[in-house]
């Protein structure tokens, strides 16, 4: 593969990469568009890139027009208003900018009624610096902001930038990063970049010493969790090119049912573990080694701790990664075994199968049955 190849060509962990940005933002727009709340909704790309490759491969600015205007032509059907989504795409090259905006064009998937279309040539300090000087002022216009970043090099990411972005505003972030190369690095000749970039979230990083890709990813991904608080979800989508080679998409946002959108576009693509996407398609997946549900054990863990209301229970399983319905399959299997007892608020048993493990009760009735497992 040439450097010519990775630049004009969209690979197949980048479609990946793409297809879960689609994924997500067809399940974002439909529900911030018809809440009864946005105003209007902006889209940040800071690293856009070519948006059409020479193998037709559909890069994030393409992708993500086609979601606004299929939502936008599905919601005029149905004679329906929804929001104005403004976009913004940035590359700090000035040919790839030009090509996206040609592309769009050639393709027609902008119109003026979708919202406002905005290209900029700048760094991406730059465009960091204006965003935090705009994202104040959506929450009092009822806006919302979505940021993709994908950059070239990590050295441009810090996690305090992203820390900034999720607390100036109503926005969430997709951050993509080259976790097999700075895992690569982390353990053999640390470069000054990845150095700062990490021990920003993992303090004793001198003593860092994940066992692979794997572990590093997970232990990154709770280095953000930490650095970030409680009042932020994080997850990870990991793209694996080849044996050697794996990537990965990390998810930030203050919202639980933006968090819960989000793992359901990723089991939408990896149906068994909602983890990933294996360049070769392969079966089993690559978490093949878990040979029992790593839910169901932490789940015990977590019920046997203390009294649990299914407030709690759902944003628990959220935060592993998994949807109510597979803790609902787990409950309802220990339910029919006589091993779990679900308490209504007043003490006595709850109907079979009476869960409440979803978002409209964690966000009006988070506390309406408990759960006692025998």
């Amino acid at each position: 593969m040439t450097k010519k190849d990775v630049k004009t060509n969209l690979l197949n962990h980048s479609e990946a990469k793409v297809r879960l940005l689609g994924e997500y933002l067809k399940r974002y727009l439909n529900i911030i568009c018809n809440d009864g709340y946005t105003k209007r909704i902006k889209i940040y790309d800071l690293f856009c890139g070519e948006g059409l490759y020479e193998n037709g491969g559909e890069g994030s600015p393409l992708v993500t027009m086609r979601q606004i205007k299929d939502i936008h032509f599905v919601n005029v059907a149905k004679a329906s208003g929804i929001p104005k989504i403004d976009c913004h795409f940035n590359d700090i090259e000035e040919s790839k900018v030009k090509r996206v905006e040609q592309s769009l064009k050639d393709k027609s998937l902008y119109y003026p009624e979708f919202g406002d279309l905005h290209f900029s040539t700048e760094d991406y300090q730059l465009q960091y610096e204006n965003l935090l000087s705009q994202l104040p002022k959506l929450k009092s216009l009822n806006q919302k902001a979505f940021i993709f970043i994908d950059p070239y090099e990590y050295k441009h990411i810090k996690a305090s930038q992203i820390k900034n972005l999720m607390s100036k505003g109503s926005s969430e972030v997709l951050l993509w990063l080259p976790t097999q190369f700075m895992y690569r690095f982390a353990n053999n000749g640390t470069p000054e970049a990845l150095k700062d970039f990490i021990t920003e979230i993992i303090p004793n990083f001198s003593e860092w010493r994940p066992g692979n890709v794997w572990s590093f990813i997970s232990e990154l991904k709770q280095g953000f969790q930490d650095f970030l608080g409680n009042n932020f979800f994080v997850d990870t989508f990991t793209i694996q090119k080849d044996t050697n080679t794996v990537f990965c998409l990390f998810f930030f946002t203050s919202h639980i049912k933006g968090f819960e959108k989000m793992l359901e576009a990723k089991w939408e693509i990896d149906t068994e573990y909602g983890k990933g996407w294996d360049y070769g398609g392969n079966t089993p997946s690559l978490f093949h080694e878990h040979k029992t549900n790593p839910l169901e054990t932490k789940l015990k863990d977590f019920l046997k701790s203390k009294k649990r209301y299914n407030g709690e229970v759902y944003e628990f399983t959220l935060r592993q990664g998994f949807l109510p319905k597979h803790t609902n399959e787990i409950f309802y299997n220990w339910q029919n075994n006589g091993d779990l007892e679900v308490l209504t608020a007043n003490g006595e048993k709850a109907r079979k199968k009476s869960f409440y493990i979803a978002y409209n009760y964690f966000k009006t009735d988070n506390k309406k049955v408990t759960f006692n497992l025998k």
